[in-house]
């Protein structure tokens, strides 16, 4: 099975990871995170929440300003990575938002609003109607400022609890498409179901909506299957794929960066980044956040390449030249993993 189409890697690490960390990153440290993301290829970063702390303002205008920089030197990934902002659907918000990423490159504002009857009745305290006028609004907002330089992301949030009021949701997202926005993001806020609720949710809306609207996925690993639902998600529709380092995020995290980049290409999808360099990326992003790996983690793991049983060392010894191994997903180096199989024993 090959798709052609390519897939649009937007990290969050800078944004959603970070805020869910302990102790989160100064600027000095968010820049080197920075960095790693544009080692790696990504093709989209949101790099922090301008208007929730003068820091994150600062942080996200500097990493816009440097981009700017990169690409004046001649760095082809800054020329053309997409530095985006969020931002509450709040006048205010979107103001700060964009006056912190108008330097890059190509600046993005993301705006959201929930969409589902929980949160629209008990956290917005709004009703359908209103939600529908204060996103119209708000995205048009961000499109008066961005301009042909930038463009909108608008989320419907909680969309993965949209079950019940799709008809809703889809009016609402033509509504902010025909108001400014490019690109549509579909989170699964908080992971409740099975997968194919939810991919069978991002197929209706990608056939709702203009094709040359890009549809974009956005998992929390609530149930350990964010993943699961992100690759998927691909599959029907969705282009662009919110992931993280490490997996980092709030709760039990965000659909990590990684697991999302292999499955891909162990599928046949040119995923565009440096797969090389996601074992290094992930050892210092452990480092630098102070979360561990779990020594069983897909491909990063200490314990992902060792064998203790012994049908399984017998097929592991018996395919360890080859690039495919009878109990291994993929041929490590792929990822700057320098050994493939190890085998252990029992005490």
């Amino acid at each position: 099975m090959t798709e052609t189409r390519k897939p649009f890697f937007y990290d969050v690490t800078l944004r959603d990871g970070n805020q869910a960390l302990p102790k989160p990153w100064n600027n000095a440290q968010k820049k080197d995170v920075y960095l790693l993301l544009l080692k790696l290829g990504v093709q989209g970063a949101e790099v922090g929440f301008p208007a929730s702390s003068e820091m994150d303002f600062e942080s996200v205008m500097e990493l816009a300003k440097l981009t700017a920089q990169m690409a004046e030197e001649g760095d082809e990934t800054a020329k053309n990575v997409v530095v985006s902002g969020l931002a509450r659907c709040i006048e205010s918000d979107i103001q700060r938002c964009w006056e912190a990423v108008q330097y890059a490159p190509h600046p993005r504002i993301h705006t959201f609003l929930a969409t589902s009857p929980l949160s629209m009745e008990n956290v917005l305290r709004m009703t359908p109607e209103q939600v529908k006028e204060r996103a119209v609004r708000c995205v048009k907002l961000a499109k008066s400022l961005v301009g042909d330089k930038g463009d909108v992301e608008f989320s419907a949030e909680h969309f993965g609890d949209c079950l019940q009021n799709m008809d809703f949701v889809i009016d609402v997202l033509k509504a902010v498409v025909e108001a400014g926005a490019t690109t549509i993001n579909l989170p699964n806020t908080v992971e409740r179901y099975r997968p194919k609720l939810y991919v069978d949710q991002v197929k209706q809306v990608y056939e709702a909506l203009p094709k040359n609207i890009t549809i974009s996925v956005h998992c929390h690993n609530d149930l350990g299957m964010a993943t699961a639902a992100t690759v998927e998600s691909f599959f029907v529709g969705a282009t662009q794929l919110e992931v993280a380092l490490n997996g980092l995020g709030e709760r039990c995290g965000n659909t990590n960066f990684y697991e999302v980049a292999i499955g891909l290409h162990n599928s046949g999808v040119e995923t565009g980044l440096h797969l090389e360099r996601i074992y290094e990326t992930a050892i210092l992003i452990s480092h630098w956040s102070g979360v561990p790996i779990y020594i069983r983690a897909p491909l990063i793991g200490t314990e992902a390449i060792v064998h203790r049983s012994g049908i399984h060392q017998d097929g592991a010894s018996k395919t360890k030249d080859m690039k495919k191994g009878a109990y291994r997903p993929i041929d490590y180096s792929i990822i700057g993993r320098n050994q493939n199989d190890t085998l252990s024993f029992t005490r």
